[in-house]
C-alpha cells in the first residue's frame, strides 16, 4: 500500500486498464454467464485479460470482481462462493501484474450492491454497509492495492461504500460516479453535488480520488470534469465508455475507435484528470492509444475557485394534510371516509364506468378507489381513469400507483404530470407481478419499490426532485400505501410498514379483511406508527369466489367459517346476499377502531358495494 501511495503522489497522469466484460465477451463467454466465476473456473483466461492490457500499457488493472457481491452473485446461485471468488479475482490480477515489465497495481473493483437502499429501497445503510465490507475484506485478502467504487448512481450508497472501506482499512479510494446523457446521476443528482458530497465523505488529503466512469462517452464525461475541478483540490479520474453503445444486428455495439478515445483522453489530462482509463467497449486497442496520449502530453494544471452557494436542495414546506384533497380533509378532521374500489375499462370506451361511478356518488361515497394494472390485467390507465372520474363526475379518486410498469424517470414524469392535472391522492403499491397476468412474458421494471415511491413522492411534496433538486412548487399528494395484515411473515410486513411510515406514508388501505381478530393484532402492533388504517371489505359473490380469494390472491385469508357460509348458499341471488352480509358484519366490527373503508365492486358489481353501506 505504501508503494502505491508513493505512486500515485507522482506528478504524472496515470492509465487505468479497460473493460473486462467487453474482452470476455470477445472471447466467446456470453452474458448468461457470471463473469466473477470465471475467476474460479477459467482463471487462466481472466489473466490473458488483464496480461494484454497490462501489455498495452497499462498501470492499475481492476479485478474482476464487478458483480461479485453478495446479492448480484446470489442471482447466480453463487453467493456462497463470494470469498473464494473475490480472493482468487485478486491474485490473479496479482499473478498477471508480476509479469508485467512495468510498475503496475492491483485495484479492488466493487460496484452498487443491485438492489436500491434506503430511502429508495427497503434495504438499509447499515446493511448496505455490511455487503460492502464483506466484499472489500475478501478483496484485501486477496492482496490488492487500492480500491475503485466505480459505477454508482446513488450518492447515499456510494457513501456506505466509502465507510465500509474506511472501516477495514486505509487505502487508497477511487469513488466513480457514472452520469447520463444530460451529465446528472439517474436520480438527477448534477456533478457540483455529488464531487463535493463525496469530497466531504473521504476526508483524507491528498490520497482518494473521485471520478466518473462508464454508462457515456468521454465527450459527456469530459463536459462534466470540468465542472467537478471547480468543486475539489483532490486528484480526479474518468473512464468512460467508447461512446454510446448501438444496436447492430441485435447486438450492442461501441462505435468509439482507439484513435478517438486517444483524443479525449488529452482533453481531459489537459481538464486536470489525473487518472485515465475505459470502461464498456474498451479494449487493449484503446488503452495502447491512451497511453501513447498520456507519454506525449504534459498534464494540465486544475484551478480551482471557491464557490459559495446555498445549498442546492432547500426542501419547502409542504401544503397541510388536510388542505390536499376533501379525503385529506376529512381525514385530517378524523372522520370516517367511505370508499369504493372498481375495476378500470378493459378497452378504451369509458362509459359504462362512468354511469358506475356516479351512482357511488349520488350515494354519498367520498372517493374512487382506482386500480393499476390489477392482477397484472390490461386495462386502461389508473392516471387516465382517475382524471376522467374527476373531470366528469366530480368525484375524488384515490390513485393506485405500481412500480411494475415504469421505471425511475417515468415515474417522476407521470407524479409531475398527476400533479400537473390535479390529482391528488394516491396510493402507493409494488404492484403484481406480470406472470399473473395474460402476459407472463412481459418485462416488469421494479426500479424502486413501494418504499423507495412513497419516499420520492415525499420529496416532492417538499419541493424536491430525487435527486435533491428543487422543483419550484411543491406538489400536493395525499401519500397513501397498501398493507396487508393477514402476511405470510408479519414481522416482515409489519417492518415493511414501518418503513413506509418514516419514509412518508400518512394513510393506509388493507387487503380484503375476512377476520376481525387479524385486523385487530395488526393494529395493536403499529401503535406506534399509526396512521390512518383504511380496512379493505370484498363482498363475496360466490363460494368459487371465496375459494379464489383464499387461494390465488396473495396477502388475502378467508377463514373457514365464512367459506362453509358461502358453501352454504344455494344460487346465485343467494350467495350475492350472503357475501354482502358478511361484508356489513365486517364494516360494522372494523367501524369503530379505523378511520374509513374502501368496499370492492368484485365485477363491477357496483350496487352490490352500495348495499354494503346500508348498515352505516
Amino acid at each position: 500500500m505504501t508503494q502505491f501511495r508513493e505512486f500515485i503522489k507522482e506528478d504524472r497522469v496515470r492509465v487505468f486498464d479497460g473493460a473486462m466484460g467487453t474482452m470476455l465477451y470477445n472471447k466467446g463467454v456470453y452474458i448468461n454467464r457470471s463473469y466473477d466465476e470465471l475467476n474460479l473456473t477459467s482463471p487462466d483466461l481472466v489473466e490473458e485479460v488483464h496480461r494484454e492490457y497490462l501489455k498495452a500499457g497499462a498501470e492499475i488493472i481492476e479485478t474482476n470482481t464487478y458483480g461479485a457481491s453478495r446479492l448480484r452473485l446470489a442471482q447466480h446461485g453463487l453467493d456462497s462462493s463470494l470469498a473464494e471468488i473475490n480472493v482468487s479475482a485478486a491474485r490473479i490480477a496479482r499473478k498477471a501484474v508480476e509479469s508485467a515489465r512495468h510498475d503496475a497495481f492491483v485495484a479492488g473493483a466493487l460496484s452498487p450492491i443491485g438492489v436500491r437502499i434506503e430511502p429508495y429501497g427497503p434495504t438499509s445503510m447499515d446493511e448496505a454497509r455490511e455487503l460492502f465490507k464483506e466484499q472489500a475484506q475478501a478483496l484485501l485478502d486477496g492482496g490488492i492495492d487500492c480500491f475503485v467504487l466505480e459505477t454508482f448512481h446513488d450518492l447515499a450508497e456510494m457513501q456506505q461504500g466509502i465507510l465500509a472501506i474506511r472501516e477495514l482499512c486505509d487505502h487508497v479510494i477511487f469513488a466513480q460516479m457514472t452520469i447520463n446523457e444530460q451529465g446528472a446521476t439517474a436520480f438527477g443528482t448534477p456533478p457540483e453535488i455529488f464531487t463535493e458530497r463525496i469530497d466531504q465523505w473521504l476526508n483524507r488529503e491528498g490520497a482518494d480520488v473521485i471520478g466518473l466512469n462508464c454508462s457515456v462517452g468521454p465527450q459527456i464525461i469530459l463536459e462534466a470534469i470540468e465542472t467537478m475541478r471547480q468543486h475539489t483540490n483532490r486528484r480526479l479520474s474518468a473512464q468512460p465508455n467508447a461512446g454510446l453503445p448501438r444496436d447492430v444486428h441485435g447486438r450492442k455495439m461501441y462505435m468509439a475507435s482507439p484513435e478517438y478515445m486517444a483524443k479525449y483522453a488529452k482533453r481531459l489530462i489537459n481538464s486536470g484528470v489525473k487518472f485515465i482509463g475505459g470502461c464498456c467497449g474498451t479494449t487493449p486497442e484503446h488503452i495502447k492509444l491512451i497511453v501513447d496520449a498520456v507519454r506525449a502530453l504534459s498534464p494540465g494544471r486544475r484551478t480551482v475557485r471557491a464557490i459559495t452557494r446555498e445549498e442546492h436542495a432547500v426542501k419547502v414546506d409542504p401544503v397541510p394534510f388536510g388542505d390536499r384533497s376533501r379525503l385529506s380533509g376529512r381525514l385530517a378532521k378524523g372522520e370516517f371516509v367511505t370508499t369504493v374500489e372498481i375495476v378500470p375499462p378493459k378497452g378504451c370506451d369509458p362509459s359504462k364506468m362512468i354511469e358506475g361511478v356516479r351512482m357511488l356518488k349520488d350515494a354519498g361515497v367520498d372517493a374512487v378507489n382506482v386500480p393499476d394494472g390489477p392482477r397484472a390485467q390490461s386495462r386502461m390507465g389508473a392516471l387516465a381513469v382517475s382524471l376522467i372520474i374527476e373531470q366528469q363526475v366530480g368525484i375524488e379518486a384515490v390513485t393506485h400507483y405500481a412500480c411494475r410498469d415504469r421505471n425511475l424517470l417515468g415515474m417522476l414524469s407521470d407524479l409531475l404530470g398527476a400533479a400537473g392535472m390535479g390529482l391528488h391522492n394516491f396510493l402507493i403499491v409494488t404492484g403484481d407481478p406480470p406472470k399473473m397476468g395474460p402476459y407472463p412474458e412481459a418485462t416488469a421494471v421494479f426500479d424502486i419499490d413501494s418504499i423507495g415511491l412513497t419516499n420520492m413522492v415525499n420529496r416532492l411534496n417538499h419541493g424536491l426532485d430525487p435527486g435533491g433538486n428543487p422543483i419550484g412548487k411543491p406538489t400536493s399528494f395525499v401519500i397513501g400505501v397498501g398493507v396487508n395484515p393477514g402476511a405470510i411473515d408479519p414481522d416482515y410486513e409489519i417492518r415493511r410498514f414501518e418503513y413506509k411510515v418514516e419514509a412518508g406514508a400518512e394513510f393506509a388501505i388493507t387487503q380484503p379483511v375476512f377476520d376481525v381478530g387479524q385486523l385487530k393484532n395488526f393494529l395493536k402492533r403499529i401503535e406506534g406508527c399509526r396512521i390512518p388504517v383504511i380496512p379493505g371489505i370484498w363482498p363475496l359473490t360466490s363460494f368459487r369466489n371465496a375459494e379464489f380469494l383464499n387461494n390465488e390472491v396473495p396477502g388475502v385469508s378467508v377463514p373457514p367459517e365464512i367459506l362453509e357460509r358461502m358453501r352454504r348458499t344455494e344460487d346465485g341471488a343467494a350467495a350475492l346476499r350472503e357475501g354482502v352480509k358478511i361484508a356489513q358484519e365486517m364494516l360494522e366490527e372494523v367501524r369503530p377502531f379505523v378511520q374509513g373503508v374502501q368496499v370492492s365492486a368484485p365485477f363491477g358489481k357496483i350496487q352490490h358495494a352500495l348495499e354494503v353501506f346500508e348498515v352505516l
